[in-house]
């Protein structure tokens, strides 16, 4: 098993959303560099905050295309199963990502750098939300490439949580009397999107079992071949 997954290595390396991630990777680095281009003044935790959660968004748009793979009906057939294939590949970005979200919170002005913990816990229930839903794409529907898909809902959700009533608000500012109550609310986010990753990354199981085939009759009304004596 070990030996076969290792085998694995370079393939699913080689096989992952590179274009995707790369684009998202950059976009998400310029976002917080642009940020020392602002006047002093402007440079504030607020305006960090909005552009670290911008960043998060980006580098959730593109995990969501992590598990896209056209080779997969192919690939089936190999003798380890989707949730270690589909774990490699996150165990091979999660180092990339890690250092990719330092360097962002490295990037912004130290004035303007927001609760670090509370947004990075922001970050990572974004990832873990694309992560959910890529991989409920692959669970339910075999969907080879959900990456677009799923990035347009991970967009949606945004959008609905943008339009949340404000004492229901989970985008709120550091001085916000929600702000404790707000990140309870995230962490709950990614648990749920934890446990939806866990459920569906197991290959379904067969819907349709075979059919037991009925038995050959003979021509004079018997089953079985006919015997002449």
């Amino acid at each position: 098993m070990w030996t076969v997954t290792a085998a694995l290595l370079r393939p699913v390396w080689r096989s992952l959303p590179w274009r995707a991630l790369g684009a998202a990777g950059g976009l998400g680095l310029l976002v917080a560099g642009g940020s020392r281009l602002l006047p002093g003044q402007a440079r504030e935790a607020a305006l960090g905050l909005v552009l670290l959660r911008l960043v998060a968004l980006v580098g959730g748009l593109g995990l969501a295309f992590l598990l896209d793979d056209p080779a997969r009906p192919t690939t089936e057939a190999v003798p380890v199963r989707r949730p270690v294939r589909a774990g490699l590949r996150l165990a091979l970005v999660a180092p990339l990502l890690a250092a990719w979200w330092t360097a962002t919170l490295l990037l912004l002005p130290a004035a303007a750098r927001p609760p670090l913990g509370a947004v990075t816990l922001e970050a990572a229930a974004t990832a873990g939300a694309a992560l959910a839903l890529a991989a409920s794409s692959v669970r339910f529907r075999a969907e080879p490439s959900p990456g677009t898909g799923m990035a347009v809902a991970l967009l949606t959700l945004t959008v609905a949580v943008l339009l949340l009533p404000r004492r229901w608000s989970l985008l709120v500012p550091p001085n916000d009397p929600n702000w404790a109550v707000a990140h309870q609310w995230w962490a709950v986010i990614l648990g749920v999107a934890g446990l939806v990753w866990v459920t569906c990354t197991p290959e379904p199981l067969s819907r349709r079992p075979l059919k037991a085939r009925p038995p050959v009759t003979s021509p004079c009304g018997t089953s079985g071949p006919s015997r002449t004596s």
